[in-house]
């Protein structure tokens, strides 16, 4: 059944709700639980509502003719395999995460890559689970993922509208909330393709928030403006940092303007309706020459 909120966490989300942002975290912290939690802090003191990583199981989300390429690292040469379990965190480091951003005061979920990853993340206790762009076809894991019971965050990018149709008749419509992206790093403008927020919200009739992977803030911002009930965007401590992310994420300031951007967005869209402000009674007085 198509629905206009959808509840993770204490956040409602939807129309009439505050624009639930999310910093991806992905894999930006490096490996590094504590550069981890000084990216929370990031989307804490910025005021979002959640932060969200990635969880593979390195032996199966990793292409085969990927698994033995040499990779550059800063922990030397290393295949591709070697690299992914050297960034992955498993329960430990997750535990500390949870802990972490309860304290903040913020939701954590992650984007599972493969089936073994949302049991994972189920005995972990996320609140939901985000589907990646990558994953839309994945049919074995979203029907996992649906089986959970759990709202599913979806993200459409690099995918057609038959392949999220698929998607959405495996998930259901009664807990999703669907992201339009366009799965290009870093997105230029002319890639954005907003007006697809409202195609997505007819076709579907559920919440639609906006996953951005451009550099500035100026898409972001008008997605909302569009219609976006969510906004998700990469985090980092530093865009010069070694890996695959930084370089199209936000940096601390530039997230916290975001989100400042974001709620005099969503404050100054109002209800539609016509009428005279308060504001506008004393320009009125002095400027208006003949009473209608």
């Amino acid at each position: 059944m198509p629905t206009d909120q959808v509840v993770i966490g204490g956040q409602t989300i939807g129309a009439g709700s505050p624009v639930y942002v999310i910093g991806e975290i992905g894999l930006n912290h490096n490996g590094d639980v504590d550069n981890a939690k000084k990216l929370i802090d990031v989307a804490a003191d910025a005021g979002a509502q959640a932060v969200k990583f990635q969880k593979r199981t390195p032996a199966i989300a990793t292409p085969e003719h990927m698994k033995q390429t040499p990779r550059e690292t800063p922990w030397g040469t290393m295949t591709y395999l070697d690299y992914r379990y050297r960034v992955e965190f498993e329960k430990e480091e997750y535990g500390e995460i949870a802990a972490y951003s309860q304290k903040r005061g913020l939701d954590w979920f992650a984007s599972p890559w493969d089936e073994p990853s949302v049991d994972f993340l189920e005995e972990m206790g996320v609140t939901t689970h985000k589907v990646a762009s990558a994953s839309v076809t994945d049919l074995g894991m979203l029907r996992k993922l649906k089986q959970t019971g759990k709202p599913i965050i979806l993200s459409t990018g690099m995918s057609t509208l038959e392949q999220i149709d698929t998607a959405v008749e495996i998930l259901g419509t009664d807990k999703l909330v669907m992201m339009h992206a366009t799965s290009t790093y870093p997105l230029p403008a002319e890639e954005a393709n907003l007006r697809t927020i409202q195609t997505l919200k007819d076709r579907y009739q559920v919440p639609i928030g906006y996953s951005g992977h451009e550099p500035g803030l100026q898409i972001s911002v008008a997605a909302v403006a569009l219609g976006a009930v969510a906004v998700e965007r990469h985090i980092t401590l530093d865009r010069t940092m070694w890996g695959s992310d930084h370089a199209a994420s936000l940096e601390p300031r530039g997230f916290e303007t975001l989100v400042r951007d974001i709620r005099i967005i969503e404050e100054a869209l109002g209800d539609g309706e016509k009428r005279v402000f308060p504001g506008e009674l004393a320009p009125l007085s002095k400027l208006r020459r003949v009473d209608g």
